[in-house]
Order: C-alpha cells, then sequence, then structure tokens
C-alpha cells in the first residue's frame, strides 16, 4: 500500500467550518496526529488510530507523521484553523527538510482550512479588508524584541493587525507590553477586537479601544485585531460592524 501525508486544517471549532477536503482525507485516513484537543475533534472509528500528543512536541509528532507514511500509512496531521498558520504545517516541513531522505519522495499534500484569524474577521465585517499582517504574540520560539520590533513596524507601516497566542497563563505580562507598544504608536482611539473562541459554545466578542483595552480581556483562546487609521466602526442594534476600507484614500472609495 502507497501511504501519503495530508496536512490539514479543522478550521477554528464548528464541524461546519471543516473543508470537505479535510473531511475526505480524514474518511480516508489510518492514523491522524496531532495535539490532544484537536486529535479529538476527529470522530473514533474502526480502522483509525488517533495519536494526540502534548502542546510542544511538533517537532517529535511531524516525525512520527513522516516515518508512518514511509511505512505505507495513510496520515492526516491536523491542526486548527489553517495548518499554514502557526501550525503544523511549518513544523512537518521542518522536520521533513532535517530527516531521512527518503521522506522527501513521500506523498505529502497541505490542505487549506479555515483560521481564526478570517473567521473572527468574517463574525465583525471586514476589519482586514486592506492590507494587514499577522503575528504571533507567543515568545517561545522567538524572542520579545524581535515581536516588539514587528508591532512597531507593522503600527508604522499603518496595517491592520491579527495576533494569534496573545495571552497565557506562563507569560501574562507579554500582552501588556504588546498593547503598550500599540498605544505609543497608534494612539488610543485605535479600534481593537477581541475574538474568544470564534466558532464554537464560548463565542465571545468585543469591539472596543486601544485606550479601553485591558490585558485580562484576551488569553490564549482569544483572536486579537487592531485596526488600521482607515478602519470603520459602524454602530447596529446588536454590536456593530468593523471594516477597514479597500482603498487607501478611506471609505467610499
Amino acid at each position: 500500500m502507497n501511504g501519503w501525508l495530508k496536512i490539514a486544517g479543522l478550521g477554528p471549532g464548528d464541524a461546519s467550518l471543516v473543508t470537505p477536503e479535510a473531511s475526505a482525507a480524514l474518511a480516508e485516513a489510518t492514523d491522524v496526529v496531532g495535539y490532544g484537543p484537536y486529535v479529538e475533534r476527529v470522530p473514533p472509528r474502526p480502522g483509525l488510530t488517533r495519536h494526540g500528543s502534548d502542546n510542544r512536541e511538533e517537532i517529535r509528532r511531524a516525525e512520527q507523521a513522516l516515518r508512518m507514511t514511509a511505512e505505507g500509512r495513510r496520515v492526516v496531521v491536523v491542526s486548527s484553523g489553517d495548518p499554514g498558520v502557526f501550525a503544523m504545517g511549518a513544523a512537518v516541513f521542518e522536520a521533513l527538510e532535517a530527516g531521512e531522505p527518503a521522506w522527501r519522495a513521500l506523498d505529502i499534500q497541505v490542505l487549506p482550512g479555515i483560521s481564526a484569524m478570517l473567521a473572527a474577521s468574517a463574525r465583525l465585517g471586514a476589519p482586514l479588508g486592506h492590507d494587514f499582517c499577522c503575528i504571533n504574540l507567543s515568545d517561545n520560539l522567538k524572542p520579545w524584541a524581535l515581536i516588539e520590533k514587528r508591532l512597531r513596524l507593522a503600527a508604522e507601516a499603518d496595517f491592520a493587525m491579527a495576533f494569534y497566542n496573545p495571552r497565557s497563563r506562563a507569560r501574562p505580562a507579554g500582552f501588556a507590553r504588546a498593547l503598550r507598544v500599540l498605544r505609543e504608536a497608534c494612539g488610543p482611539g485605535r479600534p481593537i477586537v477581541f475574538a474568544r473562541a470564534i466558532a464554537t459554545p464560548e463565542e465571545a466578542v468585543r469591539v472596543t479601544t486601544l485606550g479601553e483595552a485591558e490585558p485580562e480581556m484576551a488569553d490564549m483562546r482569544t483572536l486579537v485585531m487592531v485596526g488600521s487609521s482607515l478602519t470603520r466602526r459602524i454602530a447596529r442594534e446588536e454590536g456593530e460592524w468593523v471594516y477597514t476600507p479597500r482603498s487607501a484614500s478611506g471609505a467610499g472609495s
């Protein structure tokens, strides 16, 4: 049997946001590999073995998946959201480059998914409607000095910004520092969105300003977005819409 490896995104939460392509791969797989809570999102069935592991074992699980594929198994490596956005896509290719030369001939495909960034943006309207950037605020794999440099440069370039992994119990102070940097660079009136657990029963969305934002408004399940200088807020009876005009000259262009 010829093995294959597919790196799939399970979307931000709700099963309706898993793509048909990813669902088809999971239906054919002999093995599913990933972070434990993500693997648990894949229903058990006869002929499928689920391999869950800890959140900081990305390279080890990537190597495991590559070995099983080389043995002729049909393997799906799962991530939440899109596997190419701060997820297992890069880990698999990192392991591939450093691993057995024969692994480079394996049948490997990356299947796109709906990221938390895109799902959160859709809930609010179109806050990423013009040029934007996406930054991971975790300093587990890069120094804080680099994060701060990228925050300042992104603000200087007037991007709308999306932030993953803003605040955890292990590093509660980092997001407070990020907010200070953003206030200095963008001013207190800039819109900021806290979108927690999007597409799950625990979903909660809050829109405020940088001046009113508090670090405690975010945790590791929160996707944070900060608008550009052109980002607009449209009031309505329930909540509000947030969008960034398509033109750099502003709304109505």
